[in-house]
């Protein structure tokens, strides 16, 4: 079993409603630093990212009524990722849990330097939602 470490984000807005705005691969890119800021190709089941570190294919999950928002990201070197995320009621808003499993052979460095990435990606993806 990989070690993970759960990321979580409170967000004043009902949480079917944040789902519903965030879920689609075109909206990744507005808050995922590693996707670049260019739009996404679709290419099958896949969608193609001009990331930060080359191009990347990344597919997800379909859209669900239960705010599931997991995806897998192939960065080319024979290995998806898988990042579970979630959206959760939390009362009157919405809480983002998004899940980073520890791979084989990486550093405590580099596995922090992973979560400090996507702390910054929630909170883009807080900003984006909230302005």
């Amino acid at each position: 079993m990989l070690p993970s470490h759960t990321l979580s984000l409170t967000i004043t807005r009902h949480w079917l409603d944040l789902y519903e705005t965030i879920w689609k691969p075109d909206y990744f890119p507005k808050w995922v630093a590693q996707l670049g800021e260019a739009p996404l190709q679709a290419d099958g089941s896949y969608w193609k990212a001009k990331g930060t570190d080359g191009t990347l294919r990344v597919r997800f999950s379909e859209h669900n009524s239960y705010g599931v928002m997991d995806y897998w990201i192939d960065n080319g070197f024979g290995k998806e990722i898988y990042m579970p995320m979630r959206i959760v009621p939390n009362q009157e808003g919405a809480q983002v849990l998004l899940t980073l499993f520890r791979q084989p052979f990486t550093s405590d460095e580099k596995f922090q330097q992973e979560l400090t990435s996507l702390e910054q990606n929630l909170q883009r993806l807080y900003q984006r939602v909230t302005a």
